[in-house]
């Protein structure tokens, strides 16, 4: 039985209302949008067509085209029709066409083809839903996967999760680490830069864009000021591109930088980020070790099992819940998750020689709780399987 995510079973609850909205759904590559799709066409209940936007000629006349093909399949079936449309952010004005034939249908109520759109960038995905289609829509934000679906569709193990990351895709590969490496960095990395972030605006240096994607990532879970990481950079122009690069690779579902907690917002938008890619599968595949090594190796390896809880983390934030990390002096607490208006100090602690500043931190702001994660007590392979706001 093939695995599905519980986003699956919500849309199909929407798609089963009389008056649907328009389903968005956006996120990263290879995170499983378009087998929600293939999963939700499987139903008796409806017919479903899908469209991918990616040919340069596809234009709105396009979309109102495979639309009223839409209708008339509806008519013709006596069926409720669902058309999905991928990649839907590269046509020029796609909102404003999705939003005059929802209204039309709507006014007239002559049909009532149900509206399913995907895009793999969320940035360019916002920019036509706030213009256009405000009331008209319900947004579905896909994340990277956890480990609890990873382990459950293909059995991996924890160690498995914080080295190989979680594209599904690439999971029957892990046996066979060179064509997995090859496949990250070919079909992954590069489709996204160059079919993703290079869209979403004019980018006066790729080259560089690219070196800020490949230096961030091997700094992942590490601390490092955008003028340190400035100063490996050829032809970058200052630390506001380096800073404006770094949010394009987070709306590519990428890399980010976690902020350092602080009551006041303005010091944690003046803080140096703590490099974190989305995905492990990132730091892994541009890494010159392999699993067997990497897992022997204390220091390395508790590097990658912060990364992986960083990911697991970011898999499940949302409006509800935000992620930080703190520090002062030589004290640091890896994470500090901040929900509503409480908030928790997370420590990882695999090597004996690393310094917490749990008990700084519980000074300074009296968090309403502590975990400290090590071989003894909580383990981390513990925590990835929880959702993060059970902890509070």
């Amino acid at each position: 039985m093939q695995f599905k995510r519980s986003v699956y079973y919500s849309l199909f609850q929407r798609l089963q209302e009389p008056n649907s909205f328009i389903q968005v759904i956006a996120g990263p590559r290879q995170v499983g949008k378009t087998t929600i799709v293939q999963q939700l066409f499987q139903s008796d209940e409806w017919i479903g067509l899908y469209h991918v936007a990616d040919a340069i000629a596809h234009n709105t006349v396009w979309i109102e085209s495979i639309f009223n093909a839409a209708i008339l399949q509806e008519k013709l079936a006596d069926k409720p029709v669902v058309l999905a449309i991928d990649e839907i952010q590269k046509i020029d004005n796609w909102s404003e066409t999705i939003k005059r034939l929802y209204d039309e249908q709507k006014f007239k109520g002559i049909s009532n083809v149900k509206i399913i759109l995907l895009g793999s960038s969320n940035w360019l995905m916002q920019k036509g839903l706030s213009e256009s289609l405000a009331g008209r829509f319900e947004q579905w934000n896909i994340t990277h996967w956890t480990y609890s679906e990873l382990n459950k569709a293909f059995l991996i193990s924890p160690e498995e999760y914080a080295y190989f990351g979680a594209y599904p895709g690439a999971m029957e590969m892990i046996n066979d680490e060179d064509r997995w490496k090859n496949y990250i960095l070919s079909s992954l990395i590069e489709t996204v830069i160059t079919k993703d972030v290079l869209m979403m605006q004019r980018i006066d240096k790729p080259a560089v864009l690219r070196r800020v994607f490949e230096l961030g990532s091997s700094y992942s879970g590490q601390i490092l000021s955008y003028t340190k990481l400035l100063g490996q950079l050829q032809d970058a122009k200052n630390t506001t591109t380096v800073a404006h690069y770094l949010e394009l690779l987070t709306q590519a579902g990428l890399l980010t930088g976690l902020q350092k907690f602080a009551i006041d917002i303005a010091r944690k938008r003046g803080s140096s980020p703590k490099w974190q890619v989305m995905n492990n599968a990132l730091l892994s595949a541009q890494s010159a070790g392999a699993f067997a090594s990497t897992i022997e190796e204390p220091q390395k390896w508790g590097r990658w099992v912060e990364s992986a809880i960083g990911c697991h983390f970011l898999a499940h934030q949302g409006n509800d819940l935000e992620i930080y990390y703190w520090n002062a002096s030589n004290a640091e607490v890896d994470f500090i998750l901040k929900k509503d208006q409480q908030y928790i100090a997370i420590e990882v602690k695999l090597s004996r020689d690393k310094v917490t500043g749990l008990s700084q931190f519980a000074k300074a702001f009296k968090p309403s709780k502590m975990y400290q994660l090590s071989d003894q007590g909580l383990s981390w392979k513990e925590i990835i399987t929880l959702n993060p706001r059970d902890l509070f």
